[in-house]
């Protein structure tokens, strides 16, 4: 005999929502959204906070230095985005960088010297440029001690006979300054450039180009970081009167540090060589700061130009960099067969 089915289970239908209830919900919910705008309402104070004390710091440092700090990081990033992977990816087109630059670098002192009087020649500074600065990458080194040649003295003849049809009364003492400027123009940018252009070539040479420009790069910001925090002594005062000892001595210590991680990391030397790597880039890179210091006072300017917002002119940032280039070069050929051993 089977067993009698069970009987369904009955459950009891949910009580609907009393009155009471559903406002507690709407209370819940209500407390819910206003504890959200009341966080809201305090992080946007805190940030608005954060940018007025940003923006005072800001204008604090403008006024001190006279750059517009949050826009000279933007362009140094994005220049240095453009350096580190043209060097990394390919070399060619750091090449073609490096060429404009010098091009537009040499056209800013050109244009600069002559707003003070001086008469320069714009056709020549600049053809040579691109030959000079191109012979660097693709001509064996005697030939381009050769090119550099003939390009200073296609330059001075060019000057003496443009004085010579002029015939402007110009005073001797003026001309023969305008010739050693021109020539000097030449081997400033142009020539400095294409010694660049020649370690880029070697075997290795984009990780000692980036290494230099790093380590100047370093000593510049250490520099300007430890002057503006710490610095009481004038270095050069008739030269460049917001440069300190204090800051020089942060220059020296972020070189230092960036040449021997630099040495270890990407080159391969010894961290003994690192540190004579930095030492040399620090002296060379204060020294191209302090030399165009000095070249700006005496033309009466304080940038070159103004087209890199926050920077300056093209030729503010490669003061510093150029002659580290030609010490670049002497240390590749005296410290790189370390690496080999």
């Amino acid at each position: 005999m089977s067993d009698a089915p069970d009987e369904p289970e009955l459950r009891e239908a949910p009580a609907p929502p009393t009155r009471a209830s559903r406002a507690s919900g709407h209370e819940s919910a209500a407390a819910f959204q206003e504890h959200v705008r009341q966080a809201r309402s305090d992080l946007e104070q805190q940030v608005a906070h954060a940018r007025d004390q940003f923006g005072e710091a800001n204008e604090r440092i403008k006024q001190r230095t006279g750059r517009d700090l949050i826009v000279a990081i933007l362009i140094g990033l994005a220049i240095g985005v453009v350096v580190i992977a043209s060097l990394i990816f390919f070399k060619w087109v750091f090449a073609i960088f490096a060429l404009a630059v010098a091009v537009l670098g040499t056209f800013e002192l050109c244009r600069a010297l002559q707003v003070s009087g001086r008469k320069i020649d714009m056709v020549p500074q600049i053809v040579f440029v691109f030959a000079v600065v191109a012979g660097g990458f693709f001509l064996d080194l005697w030939a381009l001690w050769v090119l550099v040649f003939v390009d200073v003295a296609v330059v001075i003849v060019w000057r003496v006979l443009g004085q010579m049809i002029a015939q402007d009364g110009r005073r001797y003492g003026d001309v023969l300054s305008d010739v050693l400027i021109g020539a000097l123009v030449q081997l400033y940018v142009p020539f400095l450039g294409s010694l660049a252009m020649v370690l880029l070539r070697q075997d290795g040479g984009q990780w000692w180009v980036l290494a230099f420009i790093i380590i100047a790069v370093a000593s510049d910001t250490g520099a300007y970081a430890s002057g503006l925090a710490f610095g009481r002594t004038p270095m050069a005062p008739r030269i460049s009167p917001k440069k300190t000892w204090e800051g020089f001595a942060g220059a020296v210590g972020a070189a230092l540090i960036a040449g021997v991680l630099l040495a270890w990391l990407m080159i391969g030397l010894p961290w003994w060589a690192g540190l004579i790597f930095g030492a040399v880039i620090v002296v060379t890179a204060t020294a191209g700061d302090l030399g165009e210091s000095m070249l700006k006072r005496d033309l009466g300017i304080k940038d070159m130009s103004s087209w890199l917002p926050g920077h300056g002119g093209v030729l503010d940032r490669l003061d510093s960099i150029l002659p580290s280039a030609a010490a670049a070069l002497a240390l590749f050929y005296l410290l790189s067969p370390l690496g080999a051993a």
